[in-house]
């Protein structure tokens, strides 16, 4: 039986979508079979960012209006074998999809799938809720920014309030020689804050920003690795601004 998961942010802009692409890659990559559900109704782009756009026949609505079987919605990925996309639909407005009906399509899927990953619309409107509500677990996508932190702990307040098995947090784009320096939150001091565990870091890089739709990217990897096993190992944002080589790199950047 499928682990649903929403992956959600509280603010737009964070990498919240890329995020739940790039995790349910490391995952297919690990031999785990995955959905990608996009719930994101407004701005529905997962199937443009996986290079899919052309192959669908089906969307979402396809299924709840009954003109298609939920299995003959899904797209599976050229590259990723145990990966599929379920794309939400281009032309209905999203006020006519019910969290009801969301969660038919989904459990009708779940006994054949390891993991649902609902990629979430950004804040606490009517799309955070639908998809919240056909979930059993909850990760929340944010930078080490204060405005996304008070984003990320609003969200994080209502997610809770539909007591799901899980909610933990992604901080995404964590720039290590500022966190070297002390110039922004660790992870660890996020944790605190926000009160929820830390369930992976993923660094900016541009090196590393080639790769996450790849399968390659190790911090994607260990992401995954920790989701599957319940561990919570971090990626070393900092590794790189260490020693005297670290010290250039970080005036380079600085004055960059």
């Amino acid at each position: 039986m499928a682990r649903r998961i929403v992956v959600t942010s509280g603010k737009g802009g964070v990498g919240k979508t890329t995020v739940a692409i790039g995790l349910g890659i490391a995952l297919s990559k690990r031999g785990e079979r995955v959905i990608l559900c996009d719930a994101d109704f407004g701005l529905n782009n997962v199937d443009v960012m996986t290079g899919v756009e052309n192959r669908i026949a089906y969307d979402l609505v396809d299924v709840i209006e009954g003109r298609c079987r939920a299995k003959q919605a899904l797209v599976p990925h050229p590259e990723f074998c145990n990966l599929f996309l379920l794309p939400s639909s281009h032309s209905v407005p999203e006020r006519y999809v019910s969290p009801q009906s969301l969660k038919i399509v989904l459990d009708a899927l779940a006994p054949q799938y390891d993991y649902i990953l609902i990629d979430c619309p950004a804040g606490i409107d009517e799309g955070f809720h639908r998809a919240v509500a056909t979930a059993d677990e909850a990760i929340v996508v944010t930078t080490a920014t204060v405005s996304a932190l008070r984003d990320a702990d609003k969200v994080i307040t209502v997610l809770k309030s539909y007591e799901p098995q899980s909610v933990s947090v992604v901080v995404n784009r964590l720039r290590g020689e500022m966190l070297s320096t002390g110039e922004c939150l660790s992870p660890i001091e996020i944790q605190e804050l926000l009160k929820t565990p830390v369930l992976g870091v993923l660094p900016e890089s541009y090196e590393l920003y080639k790769s996450q739709f790849t399968g390659t990217n190790y911090p994607f990897r260990l992401l995954a690795k920790n989701l599957a096993t319940g561990k919570h190992k971090l990626y070393d944002t900092t590794r790189r601004y260490g020693g005297i080589m670290g010290r250039i790199r970080r005036v380079i950047l600085k004055n960059s």
